[in-house]
């Protein structure tokens, strides 16, 4: 089987900026909502943040309702992030395979 071609230099880069803006647009929700919500000073916002958007779970105790219920919904929002990001960079590898197994020659031929 012929070696499936890489995908431009242009189309890598795209992805990888946009996976990069996906995850610091995750992030900047989660530090906003740990900071207003639980009180927590920023740099602590930002541990937990990242702690569970990287799957290991909050470090500080939640203190109220609205935190608890915010960790919640950031949890499962942090888990499509990952799925997306994921996506987003593997699409241009995808791309190039189906462009390679030719995936698009029966509307070529209607």
């Amino acid at each position: 089987m012929a070696r499936i071609k890489a995908p431009t230099r242009r189309h890598f880069i795209r992805s990888v900026v946009v996976a990069g803006g996906t995850v610091v647009l995750a992030v900047t929700i989660g530090v906003t909502g740990y900071h207003f919500l639980n009180g927590e000073a920023w740099i602590d916002a930002l541990v937990d943040a990242t702690m569970i958007l990287g799957g290991m779970g909050p470090v500080f105790p939640l203190t109220t309702v609205g935190a608890k219920l915010f960790a919640s919904f950031y949890a499962l929002f942090s888990g499509l992030v990952f799925i997306a990001t994921a996506a987003i960079l593997v699409a241009p590898w995808v791309h190039r395979l189906l462009h390679r197994l030719d995936a698009d020659a029966d509307e070529k031929r209607k």
